[in-house]
């Protein structure tokens, strides 16, 4: 599978689905102060993605949610809870957060899919850790989707 790591803005991606590295959907969304991948979404997106993954209630550590993609230019938003109950990511929550996206990006027939560095920001975790439990992740998947991984930079 081949993956292109990009440094840039994730909300910048010519794409049809992006990944926002959730929590696990215990706290209610509109608790949460606005920050990393979710805050820049709320900000040029709306609100609707986090209505509508709210309702879908909590989601167990690793696995992935889809929503509307709200006022943003995408199909779709995936949500992954990429990070545990304490805030941190484990290398379990991010490989089983892109293993999990990858099933419903090749379930829905998505052609490309833009990751955050999962848990690189909320998460705790350094950005080199994030992209090589990333990478270790897509070495074991097929999937003919074009899929980046962008290192946020303004």
């Amino acid at each position: 599978m081949n993956v292109e790591i990009i440094t840039g803005d994730l909300l910048n991606q010519d794409v049809e689905v992006i990944v926002n590295s959730w929590n696990r959907n215990i706290i209610p969304w509109w608790l949460l102060l606005p920050q990393g991948v979710s805050g820049a979404i709320k900000k040029r997106g709306g609100f609707q993605p986090f209505i509508e993954v709210g309702r879908l209630g909590p989601i167990p550590l690793g696995e992935a949610r889809v929503t509307s993609a709200g006022k943003l230019p995408y199909k779709a938003i995936i949500h992954v809870a990429g990070i545990n109950m304490f805030w941190f990511a484990t290398e379990y929550s991010v490989k089983q957060s892109v293993i999990n996206t990858m099933q419903i990006v090749n379930a829905q027939g998505y052609k490309s899919v833009a990751f955050p560095l999962i848990g690189s920001g909320s998460g705790n975790r350094g950005k080199d850790w994030s992209l090589g439990i990333m990478q270790a992740a897509f070495a074991s998947i097929e999937s003919e989707a074009k899929v980046k991984i962008v290192k946020y930079s303004k």
